[in-house]
């Protein structure tokens, strides 16, 4: 080789870091754009408009993503278990099978409500609270467009049982690594967390000695506030969501600003994405309805938990304008950015 031939060009540490960011968004890049073709083509198929393998092939697509997005925030492999989930998705679909097709639909479901709550970040002030909150439902209701897309064959009151019990049993496995075990609650963390335990167990309960055994007095009266709630505003609020799901995830993202023990608390915040994944489940319930029904439980819930920052400001000395500004502005524990790996 004549000594006058230029050696390769060497790249610089910042060319170095901007390749090093470019080849990261990949994967990113990727399952963004499968939720946006999956998106569309479960519109399509809901409109109805295209091929009648859009609404199957659109459920998919999301299940794919969601999958991966789920491993990638939690620290597992993206790629493998996005394959596996499309792999899988595929197959359910080609099997043309009632049990499959609903297996993986709670499955969807479950992935979605989970990953709705593990794609919030903490939340300093409260208008960024109640924009995670937004963020999450609005990926529940993704979520929700898939669980329908896979047309599984289903009792209602049991799918929506069984994709809550699969997600929230999830999201603890995954909030005990997050939120440093339970040794990590503390004492106001323990308190904050028997409390949504209670009110979710109290409302399962209730919801099942009803339907089991109320009085038919009783359940025609309720029966009657849900009828005239529908004809005049056009849905009736979830409770499980507007009293503990929303609320959950408005205070959790609050906590998590400061304590980590907030992670424990955004476990209840499933309360709220998990039965948005499955709103579109019951056909005797329409889009308009399901949408307007996630919407009155959202605001609810975000009054509830604006009044929960608001009480837990004024008990930790934060009664003032000026006190809850410094405090908020000190509120800068590190996590990382939303499509970040969270371990």
């Amino acid at each position: 080789m004549s000594r006058r031939a230029r050696r390769a060009p060497t790249r610089t540490p910042i060319e170095q870091r901007i390749g090093e960011l470019a080849l990261s968004r990949v994967p990113f890049a990727v399952g963004a754009t499968l939720v946006v073709l999956g998106t569309a083509a479960l519109v399509c198929a809901m409109v109805p408009v295209g091929a009648d393998w859009f609404g199957q092939t659109g459920a998919v697509l999301i299940a794919g993503a969601f999958a991966a997005g789920l491993a990638s925030r939690t620290g597992g492999r993206p790629v493998v278990f996005g394959l596996l989930a499309l792999a899988c998705g595929t197959g359910v679909v080609l099997s043309d099978s009632d049990l499959l097709l609903t297996g993986a639909a709670i499955g969807t479901s479950s992935i979605a409500a989970v990953l709705a709550v593990m794609l919030t970040v903490p939340a300093a002030g409260v208008p960024s609270a109640v924009r995670e909150a937004v963020i999450a439902m609005a990926v529940a209701g993704v979520g929700a467009l898939a669980t329908i897309g896979f047309e599984p064959a289903i009792n209602p009151s049991r799918f929506e049982f069984v994709g809550f019990v699969l997600a929230f049993l999830s999201g603890l496995v995954l909030v005990y690594r997050l939120g440093a075990g339970l040794h990590g609650l503390g004492r106001r963390g323990l308190i904050v967390v028997a409390i949504g335990g209670a009110v979710l167990a109290a409302t399962l309960l209730y919801a099942e000695l009803l339907r089991s055994y109320g009085s038919s007095g009783l359940v025609d009266e309720l029966r009657s506030w849900v009828s005239w709630s529908r004809d005049t505003i056009g849905a009736f609020p979830r409770p499980i969501s507007a009293l503990l799901g929303v609320p959950a995830l408005v205070y959790g993202c609050h906590m998590r600003a400061r304590r980590r023990q907030g992670w424990w608390v955004c476990a209840f915040g499933i309360a709220a994405t998990s039965p948005a994944t499955t709103a579109l489940a019951n056909p005797a319930v329409s889009l308009l309805e399901a949408a307007l029904s996630i919407g009155y439980s959202l605001l609810i819930g975000i009054l509830i938990g604006w009044g929960l920052i608001r009480l837990d400001l004024a008990l930790t000395g934060n009664r003032g304008r000026r006190s809850r500004d410094a405090e908020q502005a000190a509120a800068v524990r590190p996590e990382p950015p939303r499509f970040d790996p969270l371990l």
